[in-house]
């Protein structure tokens, strides 16, 4: 037949007589006239719609005289994806092509056998629609994904029974022209191969029951995304993962899922704390799962971190984190060595008015501040405790101030025979203990300013007998008792008060519920000791606790902190830590799996003041387990706050559970220290990483119970690794974990944690 009409302008008689004629052949050389499919590209050959005689087909103005072979114009967001109008049209279009050229038994898209076939399906596509030649690779990945659909619909429908057991079933005669007998027979022996039906037991298993089901059947992300845009009047061109993520599950109903709700806003948290910078989206953080190259998810199929303008910084390699590391090295002994030039600066006299310090220090609260005092040789620690006085213009004994330094009042001695940085000539102090009550001068970076008083100490180092405090504290400690005991007792007698109105019962006092038992025990022992008076104990820490073997100092203040409900220091935190590593690792085999780094020497103040002695600690230690995977907890003090890091350093994890649920930004020179660490980690090693990888330091926040005073952070930290060992995972859920999930802990919990401390103190019969 002339075929001449198929160039020929659509509006003029020879076009719609040329489709008349067409027609009418083929109702003469169909099998069925009567049930016809459309020949149309919007129905692509073989669609759903059906004429019942040739004049539905050529009505003026119909559905063929308008669609028949002519190229339509197709559209794109600007992600790249497919839109409408027409994206549906082109996408069935493709699958009708690859379904009758390229054979079901193609297990391989990618076989250069293909190239021709695929040639064939972008001529044809070319040929019907206006479409540029730099969207050919997305058109070939369509191709290959809407055959392996096809391949998929054939083998769930026609070869299994409801159970999903194989059924050697014929070539549907639906299908057996575009699918030969040989071809089908291949196919069903493919189908029977046990090591097809293994790998498709587990993916069927893996896809059976999915967290957070897409409820958007065919609509795919760049559609929803399109649809979503148009019904809001938004003039922006795009929209955040976790916002189509959480809409494509969004079913019938309207309403979604508390699940996907959670998801979305700890996307919306992570959102306004991750930098711009991040590799990792917000939407894998959120679920707790791996990005795999090449996709991004909760965008759909088509977007690349190309077409996102994604840069992902080049993978350093071991060479390169050596000497970035030996560079730092470098910088940290050059410091070092201008902090000792300006420690031996000498007095100057200070008639000179205009040469007095006159400025403020930037780290340290302008006025007078409680503070801690350390030294830093022989090694970091601190040795005493007392007020720092920031003031504009000061003198010490009539002289200036040593540069770098702030004048200091000392008033209790931690390590009294410790020399001062700057010996007083007026006094004739040397020592921390000879300069109890008076002036000294101090290094400012050797001052850490404190949360509490200098009486109530929370160091380990604070078993400190009295005759080494001032005068003024011995003061300042009477009065804080006498007040805190009268505050107490008003206290409790407001609470019976109210307790006893509400209940319409006589107006009589309850009493104070009794101490529980170890920790009244543990009290009556330390009364009958020289503890009270200043006396101070050990408790041997081995090394398997921390990596390094010693003996724990303890005394009455460490006591007193648990007795009373202080906030607690360092000691009662790894006393407590003895306690875990006794009861439940070793005799569980635990410490196989887990592990501690001690918090008196990975903390903040460290971390500021000396960052390559906790570099090489922690680093060391984590290369001791460097052969098994096991989760390191580290209780980390930030100053006047405990919370816990849980590092997982071969998945290059960390876990950050913090009672009063701020996040890791709060602290930027702790992740910049623990992520220089996990690198050194990798590259001693000599773990080769690919390019997503050498960025794939995870930090999650958990949503862990939060503390509702300000005392309890201490406590809270303890039970968070004592859950964790209890349970035996290596995995903290985001969420923390079903069976103590909860949005505090209660006052029975946190006296489990005292309970458990005082019977092992018993044991270790510490009071002895």
């Amino acid at each position: 037949m002339d075929k001449t009409w198929i160039c020929a302008d659509r509006m003029t008689k020879e076009y719609e007589s040329g489709v008349a004629e067409f027609v009418k052949y083929a109702v003469q050389h169909a099998e069925n006239p009567r049930r016809m499919h459309c020949p149309c590209l919007r129905c692509c050959y073989i669609g759903k719609k059906h004429w019942k005689n040739q004049g539905q087909l050529i009505e003026p103005n119909g559905h063929t005289l308008t669609s028949f072979i002519g190229a339509l114009d197709v559209y794109w967001n600007n992600q790249g994806q497919l839109i409408e109008p027409n994206g549906h049209t082109l996408t069935s279009f493709i699958g009708a092509l690859v379904r009758n050229e390229i054979p079901i038994t193609c297990d391989d898209w990618r076989n250069k056998e293909l190239n021709e076939s695929k040639e064939k399906i972008w001529s044809e596509i070319k040929r019907c629609f206006n479409i540029e030649e730099e969207r050919r690779g997305f058109c070939m990945k369509l191709a290959g994904k809407l055959l392996r659909g096809f391949r998929t619909f054939l083998s769930s429908k026609f070869l299994k029974d409801a159970d999903g057991n194989f059924v050697d079933a014929e070539l549907p005669k639906k299908y057996e022209s575009l699918i030969s007998a040989e071809e089908w027979e291949a196919f069903k022996s493919k189908r029977q191969d046990p090591v097809f039906q293994r790998i498709s037991a587990t993916n069927r298993e893996r896809a059976s029951s999915p967290a957070y089901p897409y409820r958007k059947g065919r609509v795919g992300y760049g559609r929803l995304e399109q649809s979503m845009l148009q019904k809001e009047e938004s003039s922006e061109t795009s929209l955040p993962a976790h916002v189509l993520w959480k809409e494509a599950r969004v079913g019938k109903s309207g309403v979604p899922q508390e699940e996907v709700l959670h998801v979305y806003q700890k996307c919306e948290e992570l959102s306004q704390s991750l930098s711009p910078d991040d590799t990792k989206g917000i939407l894998s953080r959120a679920l707790d799962v791996p990005e795999y190259s090449g996709r991004v998810r909760g965008k759909g199929f088509g977007v690349t971190p190309t077409s996102l303008s994604i840069k992902k910084g080049k993978a350093p390699s071991n060479r390169e984190l050596h000497a970035r590391l030996e560079a730092m090295q470098a910088e940290l002994d050059a410091l070092r060595r201008e902090r000792e030039a300006s420690a031996s600066t000498v007095y100057r006299d200070a008639s000179d008015k205009e040469s007095i310090n006159c400025t403020f220090q930037p780290n340290i609260p302008e006025g007078i501040s409680h503070c801690q005092l350390y030294l830093s040789s022989p090694y970091y620690r601190m040795v005493g405790k007392g007020k720092v006085h920031n003031v504009s213009g000061v003198l010490l004994h009539t002289r200036e101030l040593p540069a770098g330094c702030l004048k200091v009042s000392v008033d209790i001695a931690v390590e009294p025979n410790a020399a001062l940085p700057y010996p007083s000539d007026d006094s004739d102090a040397t020592t921390v203990h000879e300069a109890v009550g008076s002036f000294v001068a101090w290094p400012t970076n050797l001052i850490c300013v404190g949360y509490e008083t200098p009486t109530k100490s929370k160091s380990k180092d604070n078993a400190i007998p009295r005759h080494t405090e001032s005068t003024v504290s011995r003061k300042e400690l009477q009065e804080n008792e006498v007040s805190n005991a009268s505050a107490q007792h008003k206290k409790e007698v407001s609470n019976a008060s109210a307790r006893v109105k509400s209940s319409g019962a006589k107006k009589t006092v309850a009493r104070k519920k009794p101490t529980t038992k170890y920790r009244s025990c543990l009290r009556t022992f330390l009364e009958m000791t020289d503890i009270p008076t200043g006396g101070v104990r050990t408790v041997h820490m081995e090394v398997g606790i921390f990596g390094f073997d010693y003996d724990q100092m303890i005394g009455n203040e460490d006591f007193m902190q648990v007795f009373t409900h202080e906030e607690i220091g360092v000691t009662v935190v790894n006393t407590y830590i003895r306690f875990l590593y006794d009861k439940l690792m070793r005799p569980n085999g635990l410490d196989v799996s887990f592990g501690f780094l001690a918090p008196a020497t990975v903390n903040l103040v460290l971390i500021l003041s000396r960052p390559d002695t906790v570099t090489e600690y922690v680093l060391r230690i984590l290369m001791d387990n460097k052969d098994a995977e096991k989760l390191f907890f580290i209780p980390f003090n930030t100053g006047g706050h405990w919370l816990l890091l849980a590092i997982n350093p071969i998945r290059e994890i960390v876990y950050y559970l913090d009672s009063l649920g701020n996040d890791w930004t709060t602290y930027p020179d702790m992740k910049v220290l623990i992520d220089t660490v996990l690198q050194a980690f990798r590259a001693q090693r000599d773990i080769q990483t690919s390019r997503r990888g050498a960025n794939s330091i995870t930090w999650i926040k958990v949503a862990c119970p939060q503390q509702r005073n300000q005392i309890d952070c201490g406590y809270f930290m303890l039970r968070f690794m004592r859950d964790t060992l209890a349970l035996d995972r290596l995995k903290i859920p985001t969420d923390y974990f079903e069976e103590f999930k909860c949005a505090f802990y209660t006052k029975d919990q946190v006296d489990e944690i005292k309970e458990e401390w005082c019977q092992f103190m018993l044991e270790l019969n510490v009071c002895s």
